[in-house]
């Protein structure tokens, strides 16, 4: 396994007060599957996982991730770990084109990858943040190396094969439309694309008028290929480790998600439904969620004497007593926030809490 590429780059972006700026490494690696690029920014902490980013089709891990991680509120939380985030094979900026017959790995391939980038990091542990397909591949990794995931943040994640009916649609759908514009579909609501807010028209132009756009292809078709997950609560297929599912209402990936939800564990599974957030939360609500990734990593060990946020103020008095009789870190939660709701209850395992952030 051999470094192709390392290149130091200092990120662009205003600076919080007595901030200094962060430095990030560029690397890309070879794998049995190919070449793979990713950036590492900070230096890994004693005994803490890094924290790995996977993108979503369409996107490289800049678009899909900037705002969150240059959120305000998410300073505390990088400048105690070190991250890295991939991009799927040519989706870079940058990236040449695959020449015509290129034959691009499928999910579980881009699974296959992780451990050639943590061995050539010497990372053992992660906790993973993916959306869409990119949420897939790191729940394709965790089945295998179950040992190596300590949690994983998954936005917008479809664990099923697409059946025969999404497959027809899908097929006529193409003949409508650009390949695009079923991305952008993918991505956002009708009820988004409809407004076409600025949001939109920026990630219209981007995906649009992406140099790259046959590669982005490639990865669309190999997330429409995907392998169901085969999750099965109480089963040998299922993920071993504490999992934040992550979803917008009405997003047009909501009831995957809560499918999702109902065949993972749920002493070990928290659902986050959030209002007024769209396709993409980590794009329209960084804040939110945010204060909802600080108490995960809270409820991990991680993070104990951090400020408290909003999110976790509201919910500490409720969550104290449960705490006390159970001491579980890894309880059953599940969260759905509105901008709307003003109550707060708690309630035995798989009880939803209404929290108002």
């Amino acid at each position: 396994m051999a470094e192709l590429r390392e290149v130091q780059i200092t990120e662009e972006k205003p600076l919080l007060p007595g901030q200094t700026p962060e430095v990030a490494k560029t690397h890309s690696v070879e794998t049995p599957y190919g070449s793979v690029t990713f950036t590492v920014y900070g230096t890994p902490k004693p005994k803490r996982p890094a924290i790995l980013t996977y993108h979503d089709v369409g996107l490289n891990y800049k678009s899909c991730f900037q705002p969150l991680f240059q959120f305000a509120d998410m300073q505390e939380i990088i400048q105690n770990f070190v991250r890295v985030h991939v991009d799927a094979p040519g989706m870079e900026e940058g990236a040449p084109v695959f020449p015509l017959g290129y034959q691009y790995p499928s999910l579980d391939q881009l699974a296959d990858m992780i451990p050639c980038i943590l061995q050539y990091l010497n990372f053992s542990t992660i906790i993973g943040i993916g959306v869409g397909a990119g949420a897939y591949v790191l729940s394709r990794y965790a089945l295998t190396h179950p040992d190596t995931v300590e949690g994983l943040v998954l936005i917008n994640i479809d664990p099923n094969a697409k059946g025969w009916m999404d497959w027809a649609a899908h097929k006529l759908t193409g003949l409508t439309s650009s390949i695009s514009e079923m991305i952008l579909g993918h991505l956002f609501s009708q009820e988004e694309l409809s407004g076409n807010s600025e949001l939109i028209q920026k990630y219209r132009n981007i995906i649009a008028h992406a140099p790259n756009l046959d590669n982005i292809e490639l990865y669309w078709n190999s997330y429409n290929n995907r392998r169901d997950l085969n999750f099965v609560r109480g089963g040998d297929t299922t993920l071993k480790c504490p999992v934040m599912l992550v979803v917008g209402d009405q997003a047009p990936h909501e009831d995957a998600v809560v499918e999702c939800n109902s065949k993972l564990d749920p002493t070990q599974t928290s659902f986050l439904k959030m209002a007024d957030s769209g396709g993409q939360p980590q794009l329209t609500q960084p804040g939110k969620l945010t204060e909802a990734f600080k108490y995960f990593l809270q409820g991990m060990g991680y993070m104990a004497s951090s400020c408290m946020t909003r999110l976790s103020r509201s919910r500490t008095a409720s969550l104290t007593s449960a705490a006390s009789i159970d001491g579980n870190r890894s309880r059953s939660r599940t969260l759905s926030q509105s901008s709307e709701s003003g109550t707060l209850s708690s309630g035995p395992p798989g009880h939803t809490m209404e929290v108002s952030c």
